[in-house]
């Protein structure tokens, strides 16, 4: 009975870091105004019939705040890298020299920041639906268990307890993102 109810705390942890983790992945894609090599970060290139992540047949550097370069390791690839950035639809328009590719970011509006934090913060909210969905299932599996009322209660608290830490860390996540996208 006691790994059963290991199995149940140790699994919702763990989805609860999952969603944690997706949206950490999920906000590295919104922009805050200062050029990143992730901007690119989900773009792929067709690499001789494969689609293929952009950093797996370029290197991609940030020289200033301002601008991405993209240096192919053949040639060939730039006008397939130059799709491949238009098909992500960042919004980026990119620009080759016969070398390499250059991507101008542009400083952002204030509206454009707001439009940003908004976005932060409906992924900053899917992680939190995600980990109350996670507390929701451990709590039906532990009403299920055949022990008694008290234990019951007691692993329900445990996993309000984990829900609250999760929740706040989304929150301070959130936070940090805010911040950075709205320092101009």
């Amino acid at each position: 009975m006691e790994e059963e109810i290991d199995f149940i705390i140790d699994s919702t942890r763990e989805a609860m870091g999952k969603a944690i983790t997706h949206l950490e992945k999920k906000l590295v894609n919104i922009r805050a105004g200062k050029a990143s090599p992730s901007m690119v970060g989900s773009v792929m290139v067709d690499y001789y019939g494969s689609p293929t992540p952009l950093n797996q047949v370029a290197n991609v550097n940030t020289p200033d705040g301002m601008t991405i370069t993209i240096q192919p390791w053949e040639k060939n690839l730039i006008p397939e890298i130059e799709k491949g950035i238009h098909h992500a639809n960042l919004g980026f328009n990119p620009m080759n020299n016969g070398e390499s590719v250059i991507i101008n970011v542009p400083p952002l509006t204030e509206e454009r920041r707001r439009d940003l934090a908004k976005q932060a913060k409906a992924e900053a909210e899917e992680a939190k639906i995600g980990v109350r969905n996670d507390r929701k299932n451990a709590n039906n599996e532990i009403k299920d268990l055949d022990i008694s009322e008290d234990l019951k209660k007691n692993l329900e608290i445990d996993v309000q307890t984990m829900t609250d830490k999760h929740i706040a860390k989304i929150e301070e996540i959130l936070a940090r993102k805010e911040k950075e996208i709205m320092t101009v």
